[in-house]
C-alpha cells in the first residue's frame, strides 16, 4: 500500500499514557490511517525512527503568541516548532484577540505588545479566527475568549463594577464567541482591570462556558501570599457552576510563600475527589515572567495606565508608594528587565543594578523605570522553588505548558531578553524530568503534552496516536531531546526532535525547519442542542 507518509521501525508513545510498543505509522491526506507492522509498504515521504520515539505533537494550553502579536509578525513560530508543539491555544490569562466590543479594547494587551506593529480589521471571533486562517500558522491555533478583552470593551479604562446592562453585554459577546469556535474562557485576576471582577461576575461567565460545554482557565488573583485562597475561588466557581476547570501556571512565588504549592495542590487533589474537572499547568523553570509594575501596590494601578503615571509623577503620592513598596516582601535582586520601551540597555540589568547606578533606592529605580518607559516593562523574577516546580510536573492533574510565546532566533537582535520557556519548555521536561532524574516516565510526560490537554479542552481527533485522527507527530530521539535556551542566552532551539508533522505535512523535516505551513484553526464543535 502505498501512504503519503510512513514512519517506520519506532516506538510508540500514543499520547494516551499507555505502555509505549514498537509500531510503524502509516498516514494518508493528513490522517493516520494504519498502526501496526507496515515494513511491506511504503509511501512518498518514509521517516526511519529506528532507536526514535514517535509521538503524538504536543499542545501549548497556554501561549500567548496572539496577544504578543507573534502570530503576525511570524507565523513560523519556531521556537514553538522546535519544541514538537504542534496546537497552541491563545486568548489566555484574560486577554483575547477577540471579541471586541471596538478597536479600542485592544489596549488590554498593552503589557505585551507595542501597540505600533498592530493593526486590526476584525471584531467579532469569527472574523479573528478568519483572519488567523490567512495567516496560514505552522501550528494548529484555537482561542479562548479573554474576560479582561470583554471587561476593558466595556468599561474602558474605568476600574469599578459591572453594571447589571454591561454583564447582559458580556455574557451575549461570550455567548456568540463560544458560538463562533472558541474553545473557553479565561480570566487574569491579577491584573488591573480584573482585580475588581467579584467571583460571582466569573461564575455567571462561566456558566455559559459550561452550557457550551466550554473550559474556564484561569491566572489567579494571587499567586504569593494570597494562593491558597485564589485557589479555593477558582474551585468554588467550577462547583457552582460545573464548568471545567484548568489553573493556569500554578507556582507560589517568593520564598516565605514556598510552602504553599503543597497546599494549592491538596486542595486540587481534594477538589478532584468530589467530582470537580480540574486540572493545572506548569512550566519547568523556577523564574516566572512579569509586568514590572505587579510590584506596586493595587490601588496605584487602579483606572489603568495613564492613571497609574499620574499617581507616580505625583511627588507625595509617591512617597506613600515608596512607603508601601518598602513593607513589601519581594527580594528584588532576583528581578530582571527583559523586555523595555527604554534604552536596550536595561535589558538584562537587576533593577537592584539599576538602583545602585542610579544611586537611589530599588523602589525608587522601579518607579523611574516604569515612568520613563510608559509603564510598559517586562520583567523575569527568580521567584519559584525547584521543589514545588517538581512536585508540579510529577502531580498526576497537571499538563506542561510554555505560558510564551513563539519567536525566530532573529529576534535577539531586537535586545528584548524573552524567557528561556519560549524555546525550551517541553523538551526540558523530558531532558530534565524523565531521562536525567526518572521522576516521571516516558508515557506519562507525553501524556501530559498531549492527551490530556486534548481531552480537557475538548481538541477532537488530535493529542492521540490512534486510526482516524490526525496526523500531527513528532519524532525524537529519546537520547538527545533537550532545550539549549537559558536565561542568558535563550535564542537558542531545542534540540533531538528529528521530524515534526502538522495535519501530516513535515514542518521540520531531518531536525531542520521546512517551508510548509500546515496548521489549522481549530474551532469548538457545536452540538445539535444549542441555540
Amino acid at each position: 500500500m502505498l501512504f503519503d507518509v510512513l514512519i517506520k521501525n519506532g516506538t510508540i508513545i500514543d499520547g494516551s499514557g499507555q505502555p509505549m510498543f514498537r509500531g510503524d505509522v502509516g498516514i494518508r491526506e493528513g490522517v493516520i490511517t494504519d498502526i501496526g507492522n507496515l515494513h511491506n509498504d511504503h509511501a512518498e515521504i518514509e521517516i526511519n525512527a529506528t532507536g526514535k520515539y514517535i509521538a503524538p505533537g504536543f499542545i501549548d494550553v497556554n501561549n500567548h503568541s496572539d496577544t504578543y502579536w507573534r502570530i503576525f509578525l511570524d507565523p513560523t513560530l519556531e521556537s514553538l516548532v522546535y519544541q514538537g508543539v504542534t496546537t497552541i491555544i491563545g486568548g489566555n490569562c484574560g486577554s483575547s484577540l477577540a471579541p471586541l466590543v471596538s478597536h479600542d479594547v485592544i489596549k488590554s494587551i498593552q503589557k505585551w505588545t507595542d501597540l505600533k506593529n498592530v493593526s486590526l480589521n476584525w471584531l467579532t471571533m469569527k472574523e479573528f479566527l478568519r483572519e488567523v486562517d490567512k495567516k496560514n500558522l505552522t501550528v494548529n491555533f484555537a482561542s479562548l475568549v479573554g474576560h479582561g478583552t470583554l471587561r476593558r470593551g466595556l468599561v474602558g479604562d474605568e476600574v469599578r463594577d459591572i453594571s447589571p446592562d454591561e454583564m447582559k453585554m458580556m455574557k451575549k459577546m461570550l455567548r456568540q464567541a463560544m458560538k463562533e469556535g472558541a474553545l473557553g474562557f479565561s480570566t487574569g485576576l491579577v491584573y488591573t482591570h480584573a482585580k475588581l471582577a467579584s467571583s460571582r461576575e466569573i461564575a455567571e461567565l462561566a456558566e455559559i462556558v459550561k452550557k457550551y460545554d466550554g473550559v474556564y482557565t484561569t491566572h489567579i488573583r494571587g499567586e504569593s501570599h494570597a494562593l491558597i485562597r485564589s485557589v479555593e475561588e477558582a474551585i468554588r466557581i467550577a462547583q457552582i457552576t460545573g464548568v471545567r476547570l484548568q489553573i493556569s501556571h500554578l507556582k507560589a512565588m517568593g520564598k516565605k510563600n514556598w510552602p504553599l504549592m503543597e497546599e494549592a495542590i491538596n486542595l486540587v487533589e481534594t477538589a478532584r475527589t468530589s467530582g470537580i474537572d480540574v486540572h493545572f499547568d506548569v512550566y519547568p523553570y523556577t523564574s516566572t515572567g512579569s509586568v514590572l509594575y505587579i510590584l506596586l501596590p493595587d490601588w496605584v494601578t487602579e483606572g489603568g495606565r495613564d492613571m497609574m503615571l499620574t499617581r507616580l509623577k505625583d511627588p507625595e503620592i509617591r512617597k506613600r508608594v515608596v512607603k508601601e513598596m518598602k513593607a513589601n516582601e519581594y527580594d528584588y535582586s532576583k528581578i530582571t528587565i527583559s523586555i523595555s520601551a527604554l534604552d536596550k540597555a536595561l535589558n538584562r540589568k537587576k533593577i537592584t543594578e539599576i538602583a545602585e547606578v542610579q544611586g537611589k533606592s530599588v523602589e525608587d529605580a522601579i518607579i523611574d523605570v516604569l515612568i520613563a518607559s510608559n509603564g510598559h516593562v517586562v520583567t523575569m523574577m527568580e521567584v519559584l522553588s525547584e521543589k514545588n516546580v517538581d512536585k508540579g510536573v510529577i502531580n498526576p492533574f497537571s499538563m506542561v505548558s510554555s505560558n510564551g510565546s513563539g519567536y525566530n532566533i532573529e529576534h535577539r537582535d531586537t535586545g528584548e531578553i524573552v524567557h528561556p520557556r519560549n524555546f525550551g519548555s517541553f523538551p526540558r521536561v523530558l531532558a530534565e524530568y524523565v531521562r536525567e532524574r526518572g521522576v516521571v516516565g516516558w508515557e506519562e510526560a507525553i501524556r501530559k503534552m498531549s492527551g490530556l490537554p486534548a481531552e480537557k479542552f475538548k481538541i477532537e481527533k488530535r493529542g492521540v496516536i490512534a486510526e482516524g485522527n490526525y496526523a500531527d507527530i513528532i519524532v525524537f530521539d529519546p537520547a538527545n531531546i533537550r532545550d539549549v535556551a537559558t536565561i542568558d542566552n535563550p535564542y537558542q532551539y531545542s534540540q533531538g526532535i528529528d521530524w515534526v508533522l502538522v495535519n501530516g505535512q513535515p514542518v521540520i523535516k531531518n531536525g531542520l525547519i521546512t517551508q510548509s505551513r500546515a496548521g489549522q484553526v481549530l474551532r469548538r464543535k457545536s452540538s445539535l442542542f444549542e441555540f
